[in-house]
């Protein structure tokens, strides 16, 4: 056999093993999650439903169920829920909250807050 037969052979060969390689993963493509920490949030949490009406104005939405609350703010930039849970028999105070974007996408809940207060009818 020739040399040059010889490399193709090997190139043929070669690259018939390579389409049996295992797929490489590709990264996740998108937003990174945002950690969640209360740094930022002291305004909101603990807060009764009386204290976030006075922070943010009257609230966009309004859900009870059982003992628990949620009060949802919006404005242009977020959407933020507040979860209100009775200690005891303590009122109801904000123990959790999330915040997301008008469409969806994650936000920081700090900077939520701090769009919110500075919305027309909040504090």
């Amino acid at each position: 056999m020739t040399r040059l037969t010889t490399i193709g052979i090997a190139l043929a060969l070669g690259g018939g093993l390579a389409g049996c390689a295992a797929p490489v993963a590709k990264p996740a493509v998108g937003r990174p999650a945002i950690p969640y920490t209360s740094v930022g949030l002291e305004r909101v949490l603990g807060q009764d439903a009386a204290g976030l009406t006075k922070l943010f104005g009257q609230p966009d939405a309004d859900v009870r169920e059982g003992s628990a609350r949620k009060l949802q703010f919006q404005s242009g930039i977020c959407v933020l829920d507040a979860y209100l849970y009775p200690k005891g028999s303590e009122a109801p105070r904000v123990t959790y909250i999330d915040a997301r974007e008008p469409d969806g996408s994650t936000i920081d809940r700090a900077s939520c807050v701090a769009a919110l207060t500075r919305r027309e009818g909040g504090r």
